[in-house]
């Protein structure tokens, strides 16, 4: 199951935001729910108080916020009461309205319905968005960390009354139009939640969720718990016992992590009398302690409609919906009981000393022996208003919300650490808390950093924020929430979870999702009384709030092989104790589980699974507006995007050419666009250059763009060799259209401004960057062994690898050494990037803007466009750039030069504390010249979601396990992965065994035309998810930036549509004969010896 990811900012219980958060990644900062595996999973950890999602309550403030006022008031709201009918509520004999509201900030008609017979809630939200969302969430407070609520969201998706596969779950990401299929447990509630933008494959899984939660298999069926929960394995009595179970595995991984112990360990000493005491994901030393009895009572106890909360958004007809639900809700009776029955306790303030824990962590055996150190308080034993959680929110920001804020720029400058932990306020739970430290801590420094935040807390009380500091904060904080912007992830999903943050504790949904009341009473009181609401918080809080924590890891060299070694000393003891016959019996167990695991669904329980047909699909492409041109009095290339409307947002982006970037610089270039915009520019010191992206912008921010492109004459769909890249660096920001003046003013100081000779910052930023790239690999080794396969067969994945992967990890070391010991030497490196990328001669030749809005944005900000352009550097008329469509790049040269000794194509082993592997093997499928057909997409899919899930996950335990292959990648390179694996040598053998496999199911599909109709389904769900404005603007550029035409766009598509039974025969060929294949492997130094005594032999390489 992969962990859902949230992250950084602060979420407000007004938390509409909170898909955002899944996107989005910052430090320590985020909030992650354990989340059903979908098959191409990727990282995860158990959510806990002090983990964090991010929404934004964004304002602007009084003195200082005149200038940043019409910015914000520009965006407007979504919608006007007067734009929907309040009279036109449905109603249904089967439920009582309790409710009618309308949320006019995002334009949502909302009507809360109560279920007469069995009191269930239902919160139905119309709109016109196409993108419909479904979610039903119980409130599932455990009493210990066996998992039981984590164990059970995996389980009721195995099977049901109505839908009798194993899997239905499996079979609905096989053959459906989804645009969100996942459930998620958190530290109180599971939800289970979907998406559609197909009505007909809306009801279907809407259906398919319905039955899961209220009649699954898993109840009646101990198997179910055993494959997801654990059970212990034994196929000889020779063999020692072992634990296998999807959950039990994926918690080993999670355990292996030192950042989650941090944060486990500070929300069980935070929490010490309620549920929130306990891991509701799962302790891996508690887990075998949870009965088949206990895990089918917990579903009876909390699995009752009346404790459910029911959730609609979209376009789809409310009557439906109500008939929908009450299909399901009417066989139950009325549960008085249920709802008090899973009541959140408050904790309340008991701790009147503050207190200090101190517990072990793993590292290796050539891991620095740092500590880690993290402060923590339970911040109210009462609910917040919404006013005051706004309050709490800005104040959030004011402290931790950006690098330059007040409490994290004190911390990071200090030295005391290498990184931030705990990102300060999290409040996605009844009660919120603050935690803040480091990581990479000397033992003797442990107590100083406690104290630093403490006396800066004091600081702060003392000397109040400055005017530009709250107007920054309050403008950031009020853009995101009247953007609305979820990326990729359904509007209609933030709509719930934030729903959620108050419904979930039997306050009023709609509540928690209006923003514009508070922040009227905000900016009132920020202009009475400045800073002094958000002094008034800190001081009760956080300085005056004596229930507070402090916890410390110290680094255990041997805590890894002891944790080992108490699980097998347990397994031992449980061997010893069993008779004969209860060892046949384990046996029985087993082998009868892995038959199961191993078997196909009879195709009478093939055919419970409602699917859509090849009818139902939308044939055409999607396509996007764009405008190219050369603008003649700068030479700049300008791309528009017209849209149908943005909000009064231009979404813009500014890329210069980075090829002619020294290759030894490379590297450098990450760090290079962080400097941009985090350590001043110009006469802007780093905190008033955050403080003026703040206040006028929502955000702006430098990266990298580097794509491989075909040359002329390369057939549509060939691989071609890779030699001709577009490198480019970008600074991209949004603005309404009003202030992109000085959006654009902003752009051109970081670009040519920055202030690069910056010795301490940068060596903060070096030494932040080698601890997330560690936890990184630890966590997500996944990643990182893809990356370094695909570094050994193209220039572009060596580049990336380079740039991004495990042996980067070796460069920022070498940097980082460097800048503390010769800080001329780097300096002087950046210096060499910024002028070559500004280069006189050629630079304006290579700039290119990029901008989306719609026509009314478009004309407002034309006259800001055209003196952008005027004042750029660079000639006019100076030299042309090489044509890299058919020209080599520079970088490429000396890049082919060093793959052979740098990227080796062997079998690599990376050695990290952990109790798990993530096993990687690749090689080339396609070569030079050779078409590939969209086929492929629909193969690698079938792959990902069958016979890669049952063999890896189901029948091996690990968390995840699937497949990649780019078809319009260029480069013909295929790898398999798994995730959080309790196996090595066994995985490799399944992937071995994938072209037997397949060719055994390319003879199934020809007989089962259905089954093939379901795989080329799934694949056109991959293709069609719904994108937000700047995403559809971004899409655009790609496809042009590549040359992709639209006509190659519809051939890829009807490929994929035409797909035959044979194109998987043909696939299955190619890897059986698959060229230079290689293993990469994140795993443990025992976990290496165990698979080389199974005769999988690597080159062994200790990375953390």
């Amino acid at each position: 199951m992969p962990l859902l990811k949230l992250s950084k900012k602060f979420t407000a219980n007004m938390a509409i935001m909170a898909c955002i958060a899944i996107a989005a990644r910052r430090n320590g900062r985020h909030m992650t729910a354990t989340a059903f595996c979908v098959a191409n999973s990727s990282t995860a950890s158990t959510t806990s108080a002090f983990s964090r999602k991010s929404f934004s309550f964004l304002g602007t403030t009084s003195r200082a916020l005149s200038s940043s006022a019409s910015s914000i008031t520009a965006l407007g709201s979504t919608a006007t009461v007067e734009e929907i009918d309040l009279a036109a509520v449905t109603e249904h004999p089967s439920y009582e309205i309790v409710d009618r509201d309308i949320v006019t900030e995002y334009g949502a008609h909302c009507t809360m319905y109560r279920h007469k017979k069995t009191g269930a809630e239902l919160l139905s939200v119309k709109n016109d968005d196409d993108n419909k969302v479904f979610g039903i969430t119980f409130r599932t407070p455990p009493t210990d960390s066996s998992g039981v609520p984590h164990v059970l969201e995996h389980s009721v998706l195995c099977g049901s009354r109505k839908y009798t596969t194993k899997e239905p779950f499996v079979q609905l990401l096989q053959g459906s139009l989804q645009t969100f299929l996942n459930a998620m447990t958190y530290p109180d509630r599971t939800c289970y939640v979907l998406a559609s933008q197909n009505d007909k494959d809306f009801k279907n899984l809407v259906n398919v969720y319905a039955d899961a939660v209220f009649h699954p298999r898993a109840t009646s069926d101990p198997d179910v718990h055993a494959q997801e929960g654990w059970h212990l394995e034994l196929e000889d009595k020779d063999e020692p016992l072992t634990y296998k179970g999807v959950v039990y595995n994926e918690m080993k991984g999670v355990y292996s992590s030192p950042d989650s112990r941090l944060y486990r360990q500070s929300q069980r000493s935070i929490f010490p009398d309620n549920t929130y005491s306990v891991d509701s994901g799962g302790d891996p030393k508690v887990i075998p302690g949870l009965s088949f009895e206990d895990f089918k009572d917990f579903h009876a106890k909390f699995y009752h409609p009346a404790n459910s909360r029911i959730f609609f958004w979209g376009d789809d007809n409310v009557l439906e919906r109500l008939e929908l639900m009450d299909e399901y809700l009417s066989e139950f009776d009325a549960s008085p009981e249920s709802k008090p029955g899973s009541v959140v306790e408050w904790q309340k303030k008991t701790i009147t000393e503050p207190r200090w824990e101190t517990h072990p962590y793993p590292v290796g055996a050539d891991q620095p022996e740092t500590n880690m150190v993290m402060v923590n308080w339970l911040m109210n034993d009462s609910a917040f208003t919404p006013a005051e959680d706004l309050v709490v929110g800005v104040l959030d920001h004011l402290l931790m919300g950006t690098g330059q804020s007040v409490l994290y720029k004190t911390l990071m400058e200090s030295g005391l650490g290498s990184a931030i932990t705990g990102g300060g306020l999290s409040d996605e739970l009844l009660q919120a808390t603050f935690s803040v430290g480091l990581k990479g801590v000397e033992a003797e420094n442990t107590k100083a950093v406690q104290e630093l935040v403490l006396t800066t807390l004091n600081k702060v009380l003392e000397e109040g924020f400055s005017d530009e500091e709250i107007a920054s904060a309050m403008n950031t904080i009020e853009f995101r929430l009247r953007e609305f912007n979820t990326g990729s992830y359904p509007k209609g999903l933030s709509f719930m979870l934030g729903a959620m943050s108050k419904w979930i504790y039997d306050g009023k949904p709609t509540d928690a999702l209006k923003f514009e009341e508070p922040l009227a009473e905000l900016k009132e009181k920020i202009s009475q009384n400045g800073d002094g609401v958000f002094k008034d918080f800190l001081k009760e809080y956080l300085v005056q709030n004596m229930h507070r924590v402090t916890v410390e890891l110290a680094p255990s060299r041997t805590l890894e092989q002891d944790e080992l070694n108490d699980e097998v000393s347990r397994l031992a003891a449980i061997k010893d104790s069993l008779s004969d016959d209860e060892l046949d019996e384990v046996i029985k167990q087993t082998t009868e589980l892995k038959a199961l695991q191993a078997s196909e669904d009879a195709p009478e329980d093939r055919a419970t699974i409602p699917s859509l047909e090849l009818a139902d699909l939308k044939r055409e492409v999607s396509e996007y507006p764009i405008e190219v041109n050369v603008d003649e009095k700068s030479g700049v290339t300008v791309i528009r995007h017209e849209l149908a409307s943005t909000s009064g947002i231009a979404y813009v982006s500014f890329a210069v050419d980075a090829s002619g970037v020294a290759y030894e610089d490379v590297p450098l270039l990450s760090l290079f666009t962080r400097i941009m915009t985090e350590t001043g520019a110009g006469d802007y010191s780093d905190v008033q250059l955050s403080q003026r992206i703040g206040t006028h912008t929502g955000g702006v921010g430098a990266g990298l763009l580097k794509t491989t492109v075909s040359p002329d004459g390369v057939p549509s769909g060939a691989i071609y060799e890779g030699n001709n890249m577009i490198t480019k660096l970008t600074v991209g920001g949004k603005a309404t259209s009003d202030k992109t003046d000085e959006l654009f003013s902003i752009f051109k100081l970081v670009l040519t401004e920055s202030n690069l000779d910056s010795k301490k910052k940068v060596i903060e930023m070096l030494k932040e960057t080698k601890s997330r790239l560690e936890s990184s690999i630890q966590g997500s080794g996944h990643s990182y062994a893809n990356n370094r396969i695909k570094a050994r067969y193209s220039v572009g994945g060596y580049l990336d690898e380079k740039m991004g992967g495990i042996s980067y990890l070796n460069t920022i070391n070498s940097v980082l050494k460097d800048a503390e010991e010769d800080w001329g030497s780097v300096l002087a490196r950046l210096e060499n990037i910024r002028s070559a990328i500004l280069n006189k001669t050629t630079c304006r030749n290579g700039m290119m803007l990029d901008i989306t809005g719609d026509k009314a944005v478009m004309d407002a900000i034309q006259p800001s466009v055209d003196a952008f352009l005027e004042s750029l550097p660079g000639d006019v008329d100076g030299d042309k750039l090489p044509d890299f469509y058919n020209t080599e790049h520079p970088w490429v040269i000396k890049a082919k030069a060093e793959m052979a000794t740098m990227a080796p194509v062997q079998d690599e082993g990376f050695v990290v504390p952990t109790q798990v592997s993530y096993v990687g093997k690749g090689g080339v499928l396609f070569e030079d010249g050779e078409k590939v057909s969209g086929s492929t997409a629909v193969v690698s899919r079938y792959l990902r979601t069958g016979y890669l899930w049952d063999h890896v996950r189901v029948i091996g335990g690990a968390y995840g396990g699937f497949c990649t292959f780019n078809p319009m990648g260029g480069d013909g390179v295929f790898t398999f992965l798994s995730y959080r694996d309790p196996n090595l040598a066994k995985t490799i053998d399944v992937y071995d065994a994938t072209a037997d496999a397949l060719l055994e199911a390319a003879e199934e599909l020809e007989k089962n035309p259905d089954a093939l109709a379901t795989a080329i389904i799934g694949t056109f769900g991959d293709l069609d998810g719904a994108l937000s404005p700047d995403q559809k603007g971004t899409k655009a550029f790609n496809r042009w930036l590549i040359r992709q035409t639209a006509e190659e766009r519809q051939a890829f598509r009807d490929e994929i549509l035409n797909t035959k039974a044979s194109d998987f025969k043909d696939f299955a060929m190619r890897l059986k004969n698959m060229k230079k294949p290689s293993v990469a492997v994140v795993s443990s130094k025992a976990g290496f010896e165990a698979a080389a005594k199974d005769g999988k032999v690597m080159e062994l390489k200790t990375v953390v």
